[in-house]
């Protein structure tokens, strides 16, 4: 995926889903077990190691885009379609939008980092009855969960959840993206170390971003009381 130019609204476009605007993931009526690669899992040819480390590699590098990513979920979202939602930083969805990890149904686990996203965004417990149960969510069932962020009543076009998904997106564009990148790894980061390593990493994080020129002109902008112009440096 080529970087987008700051303060621009990109797109791409992969097998069942679509990127938008640093970024939004759209998962569409047809998001069951899609992805940009094959799904580990879902066919009886056994993977060797180096598949599986490729693959692995794969599920991180989506994970850790220098982005904000966001899922917007207007159909289906099961099994690799939920994990790839997972991988985003933010998930919206339309209220009748259906999602679940299901794979137990197939006599199969998760295995595009469902086991491993989904206790982190829900809880242990919660994600243990969804995973054993093959349960199957609406928008507001995943709300209330806390699997989602914002649930939207699906329109006439059928892309509610697409929308707020770009409405939060031009949110986030006018801020400095050097700022945006390391706000992100500070959090990725942080949330998989105890508190006194995380805050040791947000202020390795914060002081990268003090020698910018985006710094520099946030301050001048804030005096000037005008937009700043952010150039990513």
């Amino acid at each position: 995926m080529a970087a987008a130019a700051p303060g621009a609204l990109g797109a791409l476009r992969t097998v069942g889903v679509r990127l938008v605007a640093a970024c939004c993931a759209r998962l569409g009526p047809a998001a069951w077990a899609r992805g940009t690669a094959p799904r580990r899992g879902y066919s009886s040819e056994v993977k060797t190691e180096d598949e599986l480390r490729v693959r692995h590699l794969e599920e991180e590098n989506r994970a850790n885009l220098p982005v904000p990513t966001i899922a917007a979920i207007d159909g289906l979202a099961l099994g690799g379609g939920l994990e790839l939602a997972l991988a985003c930083d933010i998930r919206v969805a339309a209220s009748s939008a259906k999602m679940g990890l299901v794979e137990t149904k197939l006599a199969i686990i998760p295995g595009g980092g469902g086991t491993q996203r989904l206790p982190r965004a829900i809880g242990m417990s919660l994600a243990k009855e969804l995973i054993f149960s093959a349960r199957v969510l609406d928008g507001q069932e995943a709300k209330a969960v806390g699997l989602i962020s914002h649930v939207l009543e699906q329109n006439q076009e059928g892309d509610a959840a697409y929308r707020k998904a770009l409405d939060l997106a031009r949110e986030f564009l006018p801020q400095g993206p050097v700022a945006m990148r390391v706000a992100k790894l500070a959090i990725n980061q942080g949330m998989e170390v105890d508190l006194v390593t995380g805050l040791a990493i947000e202020e390795a994080c914060y002081a990268q971003t003090i020698s910018t020129k985006d710094r520099l002109e946030g301050l001048l902008a804030f005096k000037e009381k005008r937009p700043p112009r952010y150039k990513g440096e």
